[in-house]
């Protein structure tokens, strides 16, 4: 039996972890990146008010946040590798379900599979904590970053994927939920290979065990909050602009391959950069990098809505596009991998699974709400697509300067040892 109490100083049992969940991010992810780009164009289809089209998101994001509050003690208690499977059956069901919904013409049916891929969505937010649970103080910063480097793949595999099925069956999108479901059962194999802790119930009994912070106490914390705060306007702001930008896109009179290959682009944005993110907050550190995420976010902003002022033929062009779901995805990666070290380094190890399950409760709360405000923005604000996608850019701005407010609160209190 591996020994799992024992001091973390060789990492390669950490980086054989990170292998294999590279290839679980890239493999089972691809099923996000398929599932954002049609979710609301199969909810526009389908829903009385298009008001509403992007609802099958926002319960994607639901059935993350009401399942992170139970997963996360699950895996604590019963290891990682179970939580793992509970989400590929998750996202297996929810796709057959939503599947279902398209075919029968049912609304109500795709929101409930889209509140079981959620499930899913879920368990892979725990991916990037995996791959700290055997790994040293040096690596984890590093571990965190190849994880999340796996999206780089699935940027390509899903939205290829996408491509090859639509028009495939007479039901438009059908051919991406069916491909969902295989990727999940496929997928789902590779936690065969995983070597994690087994979990509390494993672990001796100590005489004196450590005591926890209460949730009031561990939201006190100036650390925990910040990581939160940016973790979540990073995240929400990115999933604000995404889930609007295939609307945005095909309303201005693109095809729907533009908008698979621009939201391919974002994602591969969002990745890319996983290479080496974690190198740069072990050499700037990681508040550095947090700023300099929120600062590309604006940027973000700032090119969409350029590229509405300087539309051509009354809609924007797919440069504009292309430029400012790049910046985005940048500015996500920068701004979550940050936020997401800053949170592990600011826990004793028996707190973390209260407060990774917290953090995501919260974080994915909040982008649970902003994806229901995309649908609303781009759709009800104003009589144009170009008046909506303007409308969701502006929406950025509060959030933005909250989490550069907090940032720079965090910056001028003096520093606190780490927790023990």
């Amino acid at each position: 039996m591996t020994d799992t109490t024992a001091p973390l100083t060789d990492d390669r049992r950490a980086k054989r972890n990170v292998a294999v969940l590279v290839i679980a991010q890239a493999i089972l992810g691809a099923q996000m990146p398929m599932v954002f780009v049609v979710g609301g164009l199969a909810g526009k289809q389908l829903a009385t008010n298009i008001c509403f089209a992007t609802l099958p998101i926002t319960m994607i994001i639901l059935g993350s946040v009401t399942t992170a509050s139970w997963l996360s003690p699950l895996m604590q208690s019963r290891g990682r590798r179970l939580g793992f499977y509970i989400g590929a059956i998750g996202g297996a069901i929810g796709a057959a379900i939503a599947a279902y919904g398209l075919y029968i013409g049912s609304f109500a049916v795709l929101l409930l599979g889209s509140y079981f891929t959620g499930i899913y969505m879920s368990a892979q937010g725990f991916y990037r904590f995996a791959a700290t649970d055997t790994a040293s103080d040096s690596f984890k910063p590093k571990a965190i970053s190849y994880v999340m480097a796996g999206g780089l793949f699935s940027a390509i595999i899903g939205p290829q994927i996408n491509n090859l099925v639509d028009g495939s069956f007479v039901v438009p999108f059908l051919g991406t939920y069916l491909a969902i479901i295989v990727l999940n059962l496929v997928g789902m194999f590779l936690f065969l290979a995983l070597d994690l802790p087994k979990g509390t119930r494993s672990e001796p009994k100590l005489d004196n065990p450590p005591v926890s912070r209460s949730r009031g106490e561990l939201l006190k914390d100036p650390n925990i909050i910040v990581a939160m705060i940016v973790g979540l306007v990073s995240y929400s702001l990115m999933n604000l602009v995404m889930t609007s930008t295939p609307l945005a896109v095909v309303g201005c009179g693109y095809a729907l391959e533009n908008a698979n290959n621009i939201v391919s682009a974002h994602v591969l944005a969002m990745f890319a950069p996983s290479f080496f993110t974690g190198h740069l907050i072990v050499r700037f550190g990681v508040k550095a990098i947090m700023a300099t995420g929120l600062a590309i976010l604006t940027i973000a902003g700032i090119a969409a809505l350029s590229g509405v002022s300087l539309a051509q033929a009354d809609q924007p062009s797919l440069f504009s596009f292309y430029a400012a779901l790049i910046f985005l995805g940048l500015g996500w990666n920068f701004g979550f991998i940050g936020a997401t070290t800053l949170l592990t380094s600011s826990h004793a190890p028996h707190e973390r699974g209260v407060v990774q399950g917290l953090n995501d409760m919260i974080v994915f709360g909040s982008v649970m709400v902003a994806s229901l405000a995309s649908g609303g923005l781009m759709n009800c604000s104003g009589g144009s697509p170009i008046e909506g996608w303007t409308a969701v850019n502006f929406a950025m701005a509060p959030f933005l300067l909250l989490a550069f407010g907090a940032l720079v609160w965090l910056s001028l209190r003096p520093k606190t040892a780490a927790p023990v």
